[in-house]
């Protein structure tokens, strides 16, 4: 809706404190701030930031969302997160782990189009380099066309943008050019966080996609390309951002065991090697529940995985240096699992009693 203001905003915290709360045994307060400079907005969270364990940064536009996040996780003490960069991108990871397994490529092998490049994507792509993949092999698209060292207008704007700029670099072993289509020739996974569709993606792109291939259509609140068209045209593998389909790709599932696995061990930060941890570790849950075409990635109802995917980011944590507190795998989890349950377990008391009202009925 774009930037519609900071009282517009608060709903949409209070939600994500709810979230926090249940999912994860995290207390969580909403604050929004009539703020459009990067810079006072650094001086505003520093000075805000003796109240609180750590910083979840929502809705922020780019480029200023990764200045904001680089700048807090240097000058803070305290874990710092972007969930619309980091939170998207880990459950993005743990998806296309699961669906890789399904039909049989290597992260290091596939070609990946990427379409948008806004905070998820970018966030999206230096977390799947980090896990392995060839950014040579990825070809990222915004509103222009296809990245790629010649395009003038982006390094005209590399001071103010050098987080895109950096992908032309990166990205596009090939140096191909041109829009969506060209991008999707000869891939084997696309990932999208772009505009909603429907026809953003169009079916004739997709059958130009390998054999097998996986479509991860995230925009919300209609994705890219319907999920059955995506299937029509040969996709193997198809998630969304949406719970009324298979395979929904949720960062709800992410940053509540994040955040509660820091701070069991008073982590100073979170890093990519913590978010690749949260990553396999979703991918792993649901791949021991048995993993399927329609099923890569757990649901937000199976909160059982919450604690296994703390545990997992503690634990590197600690083998990474930034925990203050070192306690055993057996230690972290009970811990984690206690808090959450526990939680869960008051707020069902509380509804029982009237003093918080039941979901409305869908």
């Amino acid at each position: 809706m774009g930037n519609i203001g900071a009282l517009a905003a608060l709903p949409v915290m209070e939600g994500k404190a709810l979230l926090f709360k249940y999912l994860g045994g995290v207390d969580a307060f909403p604050i929004v701030i009539s703020e459009q400079n990067p810079d006072k907005i650094v001086e505003i969270v520093k000075a805000i930031s003796p109240s609180f364990g750590g910083v979840n940064l929502e809705d922020i536009s780019t480029p200023k969302c990764f200045y904001i996040l680089q700048k807090l996780q240097e000058e803070l003490e305290i874990p710092v997160w972007h969930d619309d960069q980091q939170g998207t991108a880990t459950a993005t990871l743990a998806a296309l782990y699961n669906a890789l397994k399904i039909v049989g490529k290597d992260l290091r092998e596939v070609k990946i189009a990427v379409i948008g490049a806004g905070a998820a994507n970018i966030a999206t792509v230096r977390l799947l380099k980090a896990a392995g993949a060839d950014p040579k092999k990825m070809f990222v698209v915004d509103s222009k066309g296809i990245l790629h060292p010649d395009r003038k207008d982006l390094e005209a704007k590399k001071n103010e943008n050098p987080y895109k700029w950096q992908l032309c670099l990166e990205t596009n072993g090939e140096k191909r050019k041109g829009g969506i289509a060209e991008a999707l020739k000869g891939v084997d996974v696309v990932i999208a966080a772009s505009k909603p569709g429907p026809g953003v993606i169009k079916k004739e792109w997709i059958a130009e996609m390998n054999e097998d291939a996986i479509v991860f259509a995230e925009a919300n609140p209609i994705p890219e390309i319907w999920p059955w068209k995506a299937k029509e045209a040969g996709a193997r593998i198809v998630g969304t951002g949406r719970s009324d389909f298979p395979n929904q790709i949720n960062n709800s599932l992410v940053f509540p065991a994040v955040f509660r696995g820091v701070f069991c061990v008073k982590a100073r930060k979170i890093t990519d090697e913590m978010c690749i941890a949260a990553a396999k570790a979703l991918a792993e849950f649901a791949e021991e529940r048995g993993i399927s075409e329609d099923y890569i990635i757990l649901k937000m109802t199976e909160s059982e995985v919450f604690p296994r995917v703390a545990t997992a980011v503690a634990l590197k944590a600690i083998e990474i240096g930034v925990a203050r507190l070192r306690m055993s795998e057996e230690e972290i989890y009970e811990e984690t699992r206690s808090i959450i349950l526990k939680t869960q377990e008051k707020i069902k008391v509380l509804q029982e009693l009237g003093f918080i009202s039941y979901p409305p009925e869908v």
